[in-house]
């Protein structure tokens, strides 16, 4: 790539994040270089101007792809060059195109493609005839037909020369690109979506798509969440999908897309010879040529962007999961539930090592209440467990019945039980990893070590699974996968990195996420601490194989190394400032030791008087913050919610039930609810406050502890609409400052009812918008007049 385009994309980038170019280029050299977000965002504030870390992912993001854009324009004006076709003009309009999709329009007339009606037509001799009709409309078209008609060139009569003009000037129309950019603007302003159910498909099948069986909505306001569940109900073929204006057209009457294409190229009804020829000609361009393409080209943009607001709610919800307040250190009984297959217990220490495993059958058939309270008794005493933590799958509430059960008959355990999300413990049971974690424990056993551990640390838990299988995404196998993947890689990592790891009880599937290292080098960590021991400093960690000087710049910050004989290393500052620590330490006359956590000293001390030429005031006030709190953890306060006792399955609920929940997934259009019932209950966006809240995001977060009321039940499709304004009536009108416009329930594994271990979510029904027809077709001649 050209150093003009590199400067071009950085000016670009720089326009768009209201920066400066400088900070831009820096950032993308350190890129480039192998530098990650997070090791740029915190270590290198001053080369990038202090550029936080939801810049640089944005950064990160368009520079990939404008470095896209500007691979696909010198490969379309080779291939242009190739056939001999590039005219300066043509060159320029390219040059220009800030876009893919203006770039595709330019590269139409000249994209390889089958041979087309249109260039038979050329072939036969035609294109003569069509321009002479186009240039001068008082031609009759049979007359000049008739001077073409050569059946030794495949033209027999007059319909097959004049079908044969129509094609190459229909050809033409809808492949010019200034025309095909106007009414892709226009169809996407007021374009209307609409949804029929396939005829067949009404009953059991499409149950879960009834709300989009008669449904219609301006192309621009169709939210992400209704967008993926049209295109998933049109993928299992149980609707069709149609792009239009929401009119049935009389045959007679001219669309206003024909009316569009005649006025760009000058096209008439003045009664001269070949008006109403070249009037045809519009209609075939806009019904068989241009409606379509632009009708997938517009659908297509509606589902990449309904998808990228998915991967974003995705991102969002799988920050919130992992970054959840951790119950710390302390013994776990693990509980995942089971009905005919038992109750799996495995208790882990405070470290996360197992300690038992074992299982227990106090539900149907077998029914031991008493001997899996004594067994879980002896457990807790033997291992001087403090927490039990429950799945929340099958028979979750029975369980969490039990461990209720086990703390009122021993107090003197001091135990306390919290459900939590057993999402993607399966998955993580069958992997590669766990069998190479614990190779000599059943896969079920697995599962409930994990849920025993993501209780002590979320965090560290959850990175052994992939991060679609946690199941805090709408619509996740829906969207793009690649772009999936590298939202949720980078989530992960940002998270990993904001809290730091520590490096001598670090799993691999933790330490892999770490900045500057990947799953080789993790491995090589772990081994050489076996062989080793615990390592002493940060230094030591050169020592292990393949791990380098720029690996070691990249990670060190973000590794800690607690009770090591530096202080400074359980701390985030970064060795190479350990310089600048050595100042505040001479300034202070006091040693690290005591120096960390000083917060009377530090306060004290003038963040300007330790800038030198490498670490400017950005880097001096982290260190100072640093060392005021060293190894701070930016996750909240570990809180659980409580379940309602007798509320255990949907036939349980009842409107008007005041109850309190956790939020298990945040989305475009409200939040789920975990209440206890193995069925998350949704709230509505309108129903989270009594003032205006546009992103549900701004109220709620997943994990959060909330407090809720039911509103209504529908057994029949597992939904449960409930509300956080506590005030609000079952069976009332929507008050809320949004109204209703989305009918309350609808969570869903894709547009159905939503079911543990990792579903998607999405499919919130919509209210069913009616078109005026005669309105759409008023406004459409309308704009044509302005």
């Amino acid at each position: 790539m050209s150093e003009n385009v590199a400067l071009k994309i950085v000016q670009r980038i720089a326009t768009e994040l209201a920066v400066q170019p400088r900070q831009v280029a820096a950032t993308v050299e350190l890129l480039d270089e192998g530098a990650t977000v997070p090791f740029i965002a915190r270590y290198r504030k001053e080369v990038t101007g202090d550029l936080d870390d939801t810049q640089l992912r944005t950064l990160e993001e368009r520079l990939i792809y404008l470095r896209e854009l500007e691979e696909r324009r010198a490969a379309i004006l080779q291939s242009i060059h190739e056939q001999g076709k590039l005219t300066d003009a043509l060159a320029e309009a390219i040059g220009a195109a800030d876009s893919k999709q203006l770039l595709e329009d330019l590269y139409l007339p000249y994209k390889q493609k089958r041979r087309t009606r249109a260039q038979i037509a050329r072939e036969a001799g035609l294109e003569p005839l069509a321009h002479a009709l186009l240039a001068d409309p008082t031609l009759d078209p049979q007359t000049e037909a008739a001077k073409y008609v050569d059946t030794d060139k495949g033209v027999a009569d007059l319909k097959a020369a004049l079908d044969g003009a129509r094609d190459i000037l229909s050809e033409q129309f809808g492949e010019t690109a200034e025309l095909l950019g106007k009414l892709r603007e226009w169809l996407w302003s007021d374009g209307i979506v609409t949804s029929k159910v396939v005829e067949g498909k009404e009953l059991e099948e499409g149950e879960k798509f009834r709300d989009y069986y008669d449904y219609s909505e301006t192309l621009r306001t169709v939210p992400s969440h209704r967008a993926l569940a049209l295109f998933r109900g049109r993928n299992a073929g149980i609707m069709v999908v149609k792009l239009g204006l929401g009119e049935e057209l009389d045959a007679q009457v001219p669309h206003p897309g024909e009316l569009r294409i005649a006025g760009h190229f000058g096209i008439r009804q003045q009664g001269r010879a070949a008006d109403k020829w070249l009037g045809d000609v519009c209609r075939w361009c806009w019904r068989v040529k241009v409606l379509p393409h632009l009708e997938n080209d517009l659908l297509t943009q509606l589902r990449e962007t309904a998808e990228s607001d998915a991967i974003h709610v995705f991102a969002r919800n799988l920050k919130d999961l992992l970054l959840a307040a951790p119950a710390g250190p302390k013994a776990v009984i693990g509980l995942d539930p089971g009905l005919r297959t038992g109750v799996k217990v495995a208790v882990v220490d405070r470290t996360g090592k197992v300690l038992a495993t074992d299982a227990i059958f106090p539900h149907e058939p077998r029914r031991d209440w008493d001997g899996s309270l004594a067994k879980l008794a002896r457990l807790a005493q033997a291992t001087k467990a403090e927490l039990i933590s429950i799945g929340n799958g099958t028979a979750s509430r029975e369980t969490d019945k039990l461990a209720s059960e086990l703390i009122q008959k021993h107090p003197d355990l001091k135990l306390q039980k919290i459900v939590v999300s057993e999402a993607g413990a399966s998955v993580y049971s069958a992997s590669e990893l766990a069998a190479k974690e614990f190779p000599d424990l059943d896969v079920t056993l697995r599962g409930a070590v994990s849920i025993a551990r993501r209780l002590q640390d979320p965090l560290a838990e959850l990175v052994k699974i992939e991060p679609k299988a946690i199941g805090v995404g709408q619509y996740q196998h829906d969207v793009n996968q690649r772009e999936l993947a590298r939202s949720l890689d980078a989530v992960v990592e940002d998270c990993v990195n904001a809290v730091g790891v520590d490096v001598n009880t670090a799993s691999v599937a933790l330490l892999a996420r770490v900045s500057g290292l990947n799953a080789t080098l993790a491995r090589n960590i772990v081994e050489f601490r076996d062989a080793n021991g615990a390592f002493p400093n940060r230094e030591q960690l050169k020592k292990v194989p393949r791990l380098g000087d720029k690996t070691f710049e990249q990670a060190a910050g973000f590794l800690r190394v607690n009770g090591g004989d530096n202080p400074l290393d359980r701390s985030a500052v970064h060795p190479e400032a350990y310089p600048v620590v050595e100042r505040i330490v001479a300034r202070v006359k006091k040693d690290v030791g005591m120096l960390i956590g000083n917060r009377e000293t530090l306060k004290g001390l003038t963040p300007s008087d330790f800038v030198d030429e490498r670490f400017g005031l950005p880097t001096v006030r982290d260190i100072l913050a640093e060392l005021e709190k060293p190894g701070r953890d930016p996750r909240p306060e570990f809180k659980t919610a409580t379940f309602r006792d007798g509320v255990e399955k949907l036939s349980d609920l009842s409107p008007g039930m005041l109850l309190e929940g956790v939020v298990t997934n945040v989305a475009a259009f409200g939040a789920f609810i975990d209440i206890g019932v193995h069925q998350d209950g949704l709230v509505h966006v309108s129903a989270m406050s009594t003032k205006f809240i546009k992103d549900p995001h701004e109220v709620v977060k997943a994990g959060q502890v909330v407090q809720v009321k039911v509103l209504e039940v529908d057994v029949k499709r597992q939904r449960i609409a409930l509300t956080m304004r506590l005030g609000d009536e079952p069976g009332a009108p929507a008050s809320g400052p949004r109204g209703s416009r989305d009918a309350a329930g609808g969570a869903g594994n894709g547009a159905g009812g939503n079911s543990r271990g990792g579903a998607s979510r999405g499919g919130n029904a919509p209210r069913q918008r009616e078109v005026d027809t005669q309105s759409a077709m008023a406004a459409a001649f309308a704009k044509l007049k302005r």
